[in-house]
């Protein structure tokens, strides 16, 4: 059952990721941010084409402007040299000038407007494009911010808490397993043998001695016999014992006819 619990995990993780990431806000704020400067870029080359336009029939404009001036001053100089004729000609020339001149004036005039207004507007989109380049970082900031507040939300509200419970199973796993190995380990030193006591109780002896003879030497207490083992002791007594017995046996002897 564990392996089928860890792959339908890992199911649900990858399910969750690919919901995640259809509706990214990081991602969706920066797909926005490239469309509106493949926006300005377009607005910028329309732009460019109507300045041209404008350019174009301004200068069309001043040349017509300019040839009407030179007809008239030719046929001027045809009427001072007597020259009717070319005169005539002359004018015939600039009237079509003058015709261009009126042909082109509300072109060239209806052009400059309309690319003066496009000029705003290139220039409102750059200013957009800025505001967004510069709110996109605190926007990402805060999508991310609310992602996190999202998911402790879920957390304690009961969803996703499933590895928190898992986590807490296996640590009262571990702790129950150590009182196991403190209990085990105390009914191992339950088992203290006999000699192991006796010997213990000699090395209180000893040091009961020892600080005893430390006191007498200090002072601050009676001496005491160079030694207080019991052991001793017994032997000293059945020293003694065996030594009454011979005496008692040879004074009998002696006193018997």
């Amino acid at each position: 059952m564990g392996i089928f619990s860890r792959v339908s995990d890992i199911f649900k993780a990858n399910v969750n990721d690919t919901l995640d990431k259809a509706e990214d806000p990081e991602k969706m704020l920066k797909q926005m941010v490239i469309e509106m400067e493949e926006s300005v870029n377009k607005a910028t080359l329309g732009v460019a084409s109507a300045i041209a336009n404008e350019k174009s029939l301004e200068r069309k404009l001043a040349k017509a402007k300019q040839d009407s001036q030179e007809w008239h001053s030719k046929a001027a100089q045809a009427l001072q040299a007597n020259r009717e004729d070319l005169a005539k000609a002359a004018l015939q020339k600039k009237a079509t000038a003058d015709r261009n001149i009126q042909d082109l004036g509300p072109i060239y005039a209806q052009a400059k407007s309309t690319a003066d207004k496009m000029r705003q507007q290139l220039d409102q989109l750059k200013l957009k494009l800025d505001e967004a380049r510069n709110r996109q970082s605190t926007l990402i900031a805060r999508s991310q911010a609310a992602k996190a507040q999202k998911q402790i939300s879920q957390t304690f509200s009961g969803v996703g808490s499933d590895a928190f419970s898992k986590f807490d199973k296996f640590e009262n796993k571990i702790e129950r397993l150590e009182a196991e190995a403190e209990a085990h380990e105390q009914l191992a030193g339950g088992n203290t043998s006999l000699d192991d006591e006796i010997r213990l109780l000699g090395t209180s002896v000893t040091v009961d001695n020892d600080l005893a003879q430390l006191k007498a030497s200090m002072g601050l207490a009676p001496a005491l016999p160079e030694s207080t083992d019991p052991l001793a002791e017994l032997e000293r007594e059945l020293k003694l014992t065996s030594g009454n017995s011979d005496t008692t046996s040879t004074n009998s002897s002696t006193t018997t006819p």
